[in-house]
């Protein structure tokens, strides 16, 4: 089954009146990683992975008809070139819904508030919001789980951006995908903090299907992976259910060290560290040998996620005073 096939059973009967709509979607960071794909038609992944939503950092999405013979789409206020990556991807996206309005062209304005394409996953939180208003744009009135399924066309991780605070993706076996979208997890850790250390925002050289493509074609270490992942997972679900924050963080954090090795394994080889990457992890290596309790974790991009809890946050702050944090279950 392809896309427009799967999103034929949700589309309503004859054309339907497109309206306009704007919608938020916040960003999401990994726990335990998605790196793999065992359909990249679907976006289905070799792995189950879990998250936690960044609360009002993400994306705000307002799509509206527009009488034109191409999509309009903007991105943080600038227009984007029909031919540029960003544009075929979000008109790709889009056409999966046109079957009843062929001649139909939207304008989509897409403003971020994190860095995009920087490994902060702003694809994820770019498509939830997407999706979000292509369902109301299009009267579609999805579930809360289709609706994940949906967005995760669009990318894979933007299945977990429909949802706030811990958020578990089903890998699923269907070969269709319909066991494979995002649960909430009930559980909530107030105090619970998340520092992004923005060493690079640039977009990456190698986008993250690039890159697992190319990980999972070339790299032996990664034949590893899918067993690392599963067992985290496990871990990290204990950690949240007895709110053991040494265990969340150190899971974490060698899921994510993990990942990267399977891609620095590839050939050629991916790399996303840059210097201030290495230095940064290193500083929070001797900040917990002299006894803080600080973990980080790493996307497909060269930008720190510190993990911590908020009676750390002063000490934290002293040695990373630029820090942006984030606290999704607050205070």
């Amino acid at each position: 089954m392809n896309r427009a096939e799967l999103i034929q059973q949700w589309l309503p009967h004859g054309p339907q009146p497109i309206a306009s709509e704007t919608h938020f979607a916040p960003s999401n960071i990994a726990l335990c990683k998605y790196w793999g794909k065992r359909d990249s038609e679907l976006n289905l992944p070799v792995n189950a992975s879990l998250s936690v939503s960044l609360d009002t950092l993400g994306t705000r999405t307002a799509v509206e008809p527009i009488d034109a013979d191409a999509d309009e789409v903007w991105l943080n206020g600038e227009r984007q070139a029909p031919q540029s990556r960003f544009a075929q991807r979000v008109s790709g996206f889009i056409d999966l819904f046109r079957v009843h309005h062929p001649q139909t062209r939207l304008r989509v304005r897409t403003e971020n508030n994190i860095p995009t394409a920087a490994g902060l996953a702003s694809s994820a939180s770019g498509f939830a919001a997407l999706a979000r208003a292509l369902n109301q744009a299009f009267a579609l009135e999805l579930s809360a789980t289709d609706l994940s399924i949906l967005a995760r066309l669009g990318s894979g991780s933007a299945c977990r951006s429909l949802f706030d605070g811990f958020v578990e993706w089903q890998m699923g076996v269907r070969d269709d995908g319909l066991d494979s979208h995002g649960v909430p997890i009930e559980a909530r850790w107030p105090g619970l903090s998340i520092g992004l250390v923005k060493v690079d925002e640039r977009e990456k050289s190698v986008d993250s299907r690039a890159g697992m493509r190319r990980t999972k074609e070339t790299a032996h270490l990664y034949q590893s992976w899918p067993l690392q992942a599963s067992t985290d997972l496990i871990r990290l679900r204990e950690a949240i259910s007895a709110r053991d924050f040494g265990l969340l963080g150190s899971v974490a954090e060698q899921n994510a060290l993990s990942m990267h090795a399977t891609m620095i394994a590839s050939w050629p080889p991916l790399l996303y560290w840059q210097p201030d990457s290495v230095a940064a992890m290193q500083k929070v290596w001797q900040l917990r040998n002299d006894g803080l309790a600080l973990y980080f974790t790493m996307d497909a991009g060269p930008n720190l996620k510190l993990l911590f809890e908020q009676d750390s946050r002063d000490a934290v702050l002293e040695h990373f005073p630029t820090l942006e944090i984030v606290q999704p279950f607050g205070v």
